[in-house]
């Protein structure tokens, strides 16, 4: 029996004034969880229960999909991020350290290298191809703004997966398999959650799907189409361009307009009286060790992860000030296209400049821009591309209607890996002819303590948290209203004990505390279902049952509470989630 004043649930009556989003406040305030240093926290009980009914749930749908469990080391040498090309790649979000033998490790952000290079020292034939192995363990990531406790933080803890593969037919299989795993995990976890195409980012690999928890504070923009099942994130989404009809020949010569100390797309709209959609902008940047000027109307905004792809580079960012002055000597806010020499400088533009027929750019020169701009006549485009992000109210490319956005949190991520880690790292296996094949990966990941918080943020109110049953640190909160009372504290006892033994897991509050204090606490910690014992358990025979989630109260019989409890426990649909 584990009782509430034997255990450490510090909770906190006022808001902690570092916390800014929900998930955070409570945490802190249910007693969940503690700050160590910034984006570290330790795990109190409560959260220890709910995190382990997490990898449990995790387990089970891996292991059904035909995953086996290891664990691997977190310190990773060096020598193998450098094989990969990630150890410089991967930049200072890697946590480096060395050994008092000078070698260079990195505490592991994630294992792509490690279970790599133990594939390829332990299989070399197809007979045992494929094969899934996975793991739940902490990670380290060393962000440069840990923020919204669990959901970034600097050290969490994280499922990852990786499957090899003889065929690409087979890494579609068991990239399949994983995709519906993470439908059933996140289903049974309780999470109102969307898979969407997503950028492989540092990871590599092509055919990509997040899966997104829902929530207004997250940090990703979900692009969906209204009318079907087109779902991306911000810096996959595709934007549909269809050509428009150019005027010809009626656009006025290029002139030089005074624009003294404008430089923002806002401060053109008001100083040239135009819409942003004819402004042309031109940003210069620095892609791997070339200088890009790139263009996209005023109304839009450049989505550097396409600019990373159409180059397939390694760093992509806006080019200094000083880059700029010596590449074409303007100053920033005052750059455009017209006159600049292509051998020096190559431009490319978003598909819809092309569009623009009667346009304003940079006039490359300090407080001066030109204006009856127009694509083709005045300047030359190397390429035109998809390089902007897409928009509310943009066509979906996949045909249903208009997109809409939304804001998700990343939960979990599946890339199709190729053969970029095995070939680096000599992941080979014979194949039926006795002929050396790169292994074909899969990586699967999900945020374990991340997916916590999220759960959290999806479930709660103004009292505080309101938990699945499925990942709730206890099912049932039992709280006699005077626990001085010995009729009260016997039966809570008796209670107790008759709900653990049908496999029911109970708190039991026996603190000396008023009641207020602890029904108060009790909606703070958000246990599915409370029980009330007062004197009408003794007098009566009858005690009160509380659904946390709707409120819901329940007078009933100590000598059918506890089929009572299970059934409100069971209600779930035919999915798993739960009803209430």
């Amino acid at each position: 029996m584990l009782k509430q004043s034997q255990m450490l649930i510090p909770t906190l009556r006022e808001v902690p004034s570092d916390a800014e989003i929900a998930s955070h406040k409570l945490l802190l305030r249910a007693g969940m969880a503690r700050q160590l240093a910034s984006g570290i926290y330790s795990y109190l009980p409560l959260a220890l229960r709910t995190l382990q009914k997490i990898q449990a749930i995790v387990r089970e749908e891996m292991n059904r999909a035909g995953g086996q469990e290891l664990l691997m080391p977190a310190m990773q040498p060096a020598e193998l991020w450098h094989q990969t090309g990630r150890w410089d790649v991967y930049g200072p979000e890697l946590v480096r350290l060395k050994d008092r033998h000078d070698r260079s490790f990195a505490l592991g952000p994630t294992h792509e290298e490690v279970i790599t290079s133990l594939v390829r020292d332990e299989i070399n034939s197809y007979k045992k191809l494929p094969i899934n192995l996975y793991q739940i363990q902490t990670k380290f990531r060393d962000e440069v703004r840990p923020r919204f406790g669990l959901i970034r933080s600097r050290e969490f803890i994280m499922k990852d997966a990786y499957s090899f593969d003889t065929t690409q037919e087979g890494l579609d299989k068991n990239f399949q398999a994983m995709y519906d795993a993470y439908t059933r995990i996140f289903t049974r976890v309780g999470l109102n959650f969307r898979a969407v195409e997503a950028d492989a980012g540092a990871i590599g690999g092509k055919g990509t799907y997040e899966f997104m928890a829902l929530c207004d504070i997250g940090e990703d923009t979900i692009a969906y189409s209204e009318n079907g099942d087109y779902a991306a994130n911000l810096e996959k989404a595709e934007v549909v361009y269809k050509p428009s009809a150019k005027p010809q020949g009626d656009t006025p010569a290029v002139e030089k307009v005074h624009t003294p100390d404008v430089k923002t797309i806002e401060q053109l709209t008001q100083a040239l009286d135009v819409e942003a959609s004819r402004i042309i902008k031109s940003l210069v940047y620095r892609v791997d060790e070339k200088l890009v000027m790139v263009l996209v109307r005023g109304d839009h905004e450049i989505n550097e992860v396409k600019l990373k792809n159409l180059y397939d580079a390694t760093h992509v960012g806006l080019a200094s000030e000083q880059d700029i002055l010596a590449a074409i000597g303007t100053p920033v806010g005052f750059v455009g296209p017209v006159g600049v020499d292509q051998e020096k400088l190559e431009i490319i533009a978003d598909n819809f400049v092309q569009d623009v027929a009667d346009g304003v750019a940079g006039a490359n020169e300090k407080d001066y821009h030109l204006v009856h701009v127009q694509a083709g006549r005045d300047f030359t485009v190397s390429r035109y591309a998809d390089l902007r992000n897409i928009m509310e109210g943009d066509e979906c490319p996949r045909g249903g209607g208009l997109i809409k956005f939304a804001r998700g949190v990343e939960v979990g991520h599946v890339f199709k890996l190729g053969t970029k880690y095995s070939t680096a790292i000599g992941a080979t296996y014979l194949d039926e002819n006795g002929r050396s094949q790169p292994m074909i990966m899969g990586c699967y990941g999900i945020g374990v303590s991340r997916t916590l918080a999220a759960a959290i943020e999806q479930n709660n109110d103004e009292h505080g948290i309101i938990w699945p049953v499925s990942i709730a640190p206890f099912h049932v909160h039992v709280i006699p209203v005077n626990a001085k009372v010995e009729a009260q504290r016997l039966i809570s006892e008796e209670i107790t004990e008759a709900l653990e033994a049908a496999g029911v897991e109970v708190l039991y509050d026996d603190r000396p505390e008023r009641a207020g204090v602890k029904f108060k606490d009790a909606d703070l910690i958000g246990l599915p279902l409370r029980i009330t014992v007062s004197d009408k358990a003794s007098e009566e025979g009858l005690v009160e049952v509380r659904v946390r989630r709707t409120g819901e109260t329940h007078e009933v019989k100590r000598t059918e509470l506890v089929s009572f409890v299970k059934s409100l426990l069971a209600r779930v649909d035919s999915t798993g989630a739960e009803l209430f």
